[in-house]
């Protein structure tokens, strides 16, 4: 709302407007102020149309010397133009009531238009606020989350490091073991041929004894006839000797059973290594220590022969 403009502001500027010619109005006296609100201008505008009539009386002819009839005449005349200019009057704030209702109506409606406006505005502001709250809200949680995904995706990049670099090492002692493994399996390989050379040579030995036994035994029948003790007491050792050559023979075989019993059994753990190569220094210890065994024995059947 305008301030300063006062009911002689309006007054002066609705008596401009009739000296020019115009009927004051309150579009046209806020136009000739240049300010004003149309409240103030229309109650200001009012009570000029009411002091019209008061401020019109004083200017009425003095006819009191005039004749009666010319005065007479002069009175109807002023009061018809008086009336006229009453109803006039009252014309022009109608019509400035009307236009004034007409405004009012308009800016009540727009009043009411801009309140709801701001009503929606402030709305708006207030989901717009609480929009930012939450999208906050969402990208520090966001944050929250890509942070600990990096931590995870770091973690989770030193644990593949690591897996790897225990599948080296892995792959390592695995290359390791399998040469290792066929370094057994060579060597087991090998000390089965000399176990079954070894066999073959006691079954061999044990058989030219039983034959030299039974060609001796055929010697001593021959001389059998010469003397009976000396055939007794040869009769006697020969039997000695064929119950050694036999007892030689069952032990070499039953040697030769244990050999290969032995041989069976070290396969069975080289094989076994495969699978689970912990084992491995176990089974290696043990065919170490057959193949000592195997290495003693030979010689001391060598040296008993």
């Amino acid at each position: 709302m305008a301030r300063g403009i006062t009911e002689t502001d309006v007054h002066t500027a609705a008596d401009e407007l009739v000296a020019k010619g115009e009927r004051p109005t309150v579009e046209r006296i806020r136009a000739h102020l240049g300010t004003g609100s149309p409240n103030t201008v229309t109650r200001w505008l009012e009570t000029w149309w009411n002091r019209l009539a008061t401020r019109l009386q004083p200017a009425r002819p003095d006819v009191e010397d005039a004749p009666a009839v010319l005065a007479e005449l002069a009175g109807q005349w002023w009061e018809l133009a008086l009336k006229h200019a009453q109803e006039a009057a009252r014309r022009e704030l109608a019509s400035s009531e009307q236009a004034l209702a007409a405004e009012r109506e308009a800016l009540e409606a727009s009043s009411r238009l801009a309140a709801e406006e701001l009503a929606q505005m402030r709305a708006e502001r207030d989901a717009a606020i609480t929009g930012e709250r939450i999208a906050t809200t969402q990208a520090s949680e966001l944050q929250h989350l890509v942070d600990q995904l990096q931590l995870q995706i770091s973690e989770l990049a030193e644990q593949r490091d690591l897996e790897r670099r225990r599948a080296d090492r892995t792959e390592i002692a695995r290359q390791q073991l399998d040469t290792r493994l066929n370094e057994a399996l060579e060597t087991a390989k090998s000390e089965r041929e000399d176990w079954t050379e070894y066999v073959r040579s006691v079954e061999n030995r044990a058989l030219s004894d039983v034959d030299r036994a039974r060609q001796e035994m055929k010697d001593l029948q021959v001389q059998q006839s010469k003397a009976s003790e000396q055939h007794r007491a040869l009769e006697k050792q020969l039997r000695q000797d064929i119950q050694v050559a036999q007892s030689a023979a069952a032990t070499a075989s039953q040697s030769a059973d244990i050999l290969r019993g032995r041989c069976d059994a070290l396969e069975g753990q080289l094989s076994g290594l495969r699978d689970l190569p912990a084992q491995l220094e176990v089974a290696l210890k043990r065919s170490k220590g057959v193949r000592i065994a195997a290495d003693v024995r030979p010689k001391r059947k060598r040296s008993k022969q």
